[in-house]
């Protein structure tokens, strides 16, 4: 009967890992469609980053309450499953608590803090689902969250609420069986919250407490695998991108726009002619902007994935607060839509994408969310990852004026004047500074 329970275990564990892989390299072929872009300076302010950015979610705790839940949820719901470890050992090798003769008398005390963290968790998910569905804050009823993003927020909530209790309840039902002697259940000591609800469990029978506790030990590990494969498919992969992305936020500052060179070589040409006649004829015309989510840099593309659709960008963006089309969360989950689409044709029509008569600009994004943006920065600001939706609006609204000449009357009389008096105004470099006189 061990033998059995050991090989369906393999097969559960590497079935799920093998799955996982194979999302994840899809996902990261998705990512690299976008045009190469090198972020590799300063290597040691991009580790700061991650560390303060990622992992110490430094930008939540401008709201400390929220920011406080959130680390617990966060930070708990991975040190627990540290204990996964001495699960998959204990399922791989058929024994049972694998680490107590390592860790002796710490053993009970690391268990004791897995379980307030639990119970944080627990506490953590339930405020936060109070939060979602009875106070229902604003920027969680936006139109783009209709439908599976804000049911997909409720299920990743309950599951991590199903989870912890399956934890605790295995580590009660496994302290009465100690109780009672049962074999194979080796003495750990008391655990700290688990242990105060086993006089809850004494009128079960020993054999009834196992199949509790191993119903609890199966499921709780069953539910880590699905909730590992379920995470590609959700806004939850900020969990494992949101530190990747930290790393490879932009170093420059907020409001610095990167300028792009066939452009900035004609400015030069335009304001010293005489280097004109020596200048390199170009073979290739230059390509302005981004129509899709192949004109994107990578670093656009693993913004998209990141994206945990908390809408704090769209909350600050005063476009949106005005009443205005943009939403710079949308223009995230939009990007990811985008290229999880071209991502499928590609696999569909073998390593090479068929063009399906789509974009991303005007099938999911439309001009009047991308004119509406004032390049403010607000977004970029509050995303508690790093990511920059105001990078994407920028190529794609380059893309409507150089590409298509696309734009609204205002902006081509102020185009002209910058072409023509090399400023924004009518009125010409000779006559700029007459002002000082009258």
């Amino acid at each position: 009967m061990r033998i059995v329970q050991e090989l369906l275990f393999v097969i559960l564990f590497g079935t799920a890992v093998y799955l996982f892989a194979q999302k994840a390299i899809r996902i990261r072929k998705n990512i690299l469609l976008g045009r190469d872009k090198d972020l590799s300076d300063h290597p040691d302010q991009r580790w700061k980053n991650l560390l303060l950015l990622a992992f110490g979610q430094k930008k939540m705790f401008r709201n400390p309450l929220v920011a406080v839940l959130h680390f617990f949820v966060y930070a708990g719901f991975l040190i627990i499953n540290i204990e996964i470890l001495e699960i998959i050992l204990d399922g791989i090798l058929g024994t049972h608590r694998l680490f107590v003769p390592v860790l002796g008398m710490v053993y009970p005390v690391l268990i004791g803090l897995f379980e307030i963290l639990a119970v944080l968790v627990i506490a953590g998910c339930a405020i936060f689902l109070i939060r979602r569905n009875i106070l229902k804050l604003k920027r969680f009823m936006a139109r783009e969250l209709k439908g599976w993003p804000r049911s997909d927020a409720n299920y990743i909530l309950i599951t991590e609420i199903v989870l912890m209790l399956l934890f605790l309840t295995m580590n009660a039902a496994d302290q009465a069986l100690q109780a009672k002697g049962a074999t194979h259940y080796v003495a750990t000591g008391n655990f700290w919250i688990s242990g105060m609800f086993v006089p809850l469990l004494s009128g079960m029978s020993e054999g009834s407490l196992e199949v509790l506790e191993r119903s609890c030990w199966w499921l709780h590990i069953a539910g880590v695998l699905a909730f590992l494969n379920y995470l590609p498919y959700s806004k939850h992969l900020h969990i494992i991108l949101a530190f990747p992305n930290a790393y490879y936020a932009s170093l420059e500052p907020k409001g610095e726009m990167e300028n792009m060179p066939s452009v900035q070589h004609e400015v030069q040409l335009m304001l010293q002619p005489e280097l004109a006649a020596n200048a390199p004829a170009s073979d290739t015309m230059p390509k302005f902007g981004a129509k899709d989510v192949m004109d994107l840099t990578w670093k656009n593309l693993l913004d998209a994935y990141s994206c945990t659709e908390c809408g704090r960008c769209t909350a600050a963006c005063p476009a949106n607060i005005t009443g205005k089309l943009l939403s710079p969360r949308k223009i995230m989950m939009d990007t990811r839509d985008r290229l999880e689409e071209v991502g499928e044709n590609i696999k569909a029509n073998g390593g090479a994408f068929k063009d399906d008569n789509k974009a991303l600009l005007r099938n999911y994004i439309l001009e009047e969310e991308l004119r509406a943006c004032t390049t403010c920065n607000a977004c970029v600001q509050e995303c508690p990852v790093s990511i920059n939706p105001l990078d994407i609006i920028l190529q794609l609204r380059r893309h409507l004026v150089m590409e298509e000449s696309s734009a609204p009357a205002e902006w081509t009389g102020m185009f002209s004047n910058i072409e023509n008096n090399m400023a924004p105004w009518k009125f010409s470099m000779d006559d700029r500074d007459k002002w000082t006189g009258e």
